[in-house]
């Protein structure tokens, strides 16, 4: 485990970028408050690991805050963002909240908001998810954007619009746009009606893609779908 680690943080850094239409980096990133653990700490065996992955304007037609990088327009438009990696464990709850500090550097925050275009979660998926797996956020974030950089999004604005749209169709495009990627290892999470709100891309514990657990796969291929378009 620690080599495969060390082999993903040896690439070089480079500024990371989610499915924009648009994006542009903010001159500097306002600090945050110090994350809230919302559950109890746990440290537990690494089984595998979740790229959870958020349909962005599915997210933002409900949340037009004017001070936000993802939604307010201001920064950019976007598709498909990185919520954040996240370790899971062989059975039974996941590790979390592991560690609250260090906090990851302005430089950091700033880097990856073309990614995960919300200062706040940056510092959040690292207390929460990270500091289980990595010892410092940006050791966290440069494994993240590693794993995150080998997909492929589809066109999901053009998806929207195939008529009685399943989920199905939306697994045969991520499968489509990333060759030896199986439906099996992609989970998909919708609203109760039906709207696509984020991916779940499974992995083992070398960060190869795996089948996901019934849980983290969601509906079945034959179910209906709904996405909200970002243009």
């Amino acid at each position: 485990m620690r080599a495969v680690l060390a082999a993903l943080l040896l690439l070089a850094p480079a500024p990371a970028a989610a499915q924009a239409y648009q994006c542009r980096l903010p001159q500097r990133v306002a600090p945050q408050p110090p994350p809230q653990p919302d559950g109890p700490a746990r440290k537990a065996p690494i089984g595998g690991y979740t790229l959870a992955v958020s349909w962005s304007p599915e997210y933002c037609r409900n949340n037009r805050d004017p001070a936000s990088v993802q939604c307010s327009g201001r920064n950019g438009r976007f598709g498909f963002i990185l919520h954040g990696l996240w370790p899971e464990s062989n059975s039974g709850p996941p590790p979390q909240w592991c560690a609250l500090t260090p906090r990851p550097q302005p430089e950091t925050m700033r880097r990856n908001l073309c990614m995960t275009p919300v200062p706040y979660l940056i510092e959040h998926e690292w207390a929460k998810h990270g500091s289980c797996m990595a010892t410092t956020p940006e050791a966290y974030w440069g494994i993240a954007r590693r794993i995150w950089e080998r997909f492929r999004w589809p066109d999901a604005d053009m998806l929207s619009r195939k008529r009685g749209l399943t989920v199905g169709d939306l697994r045969a495009q991520i499968v489509l746009a990333n060759p030896g990627l199986k439906r099996e290892q992609i989970g998909v999470l919708t609203s109760k009606s039906g709207w696509l709100r984020e991916l779940r891309i499974c992995h083992n514990r070398a960060f190869r893609p795996a089948a996901c657990r019934r849980a983290t796969f969601g509906p079945a291929d034959s179910a209906s779908l709904r996405i909200w378009r970002g243009l």
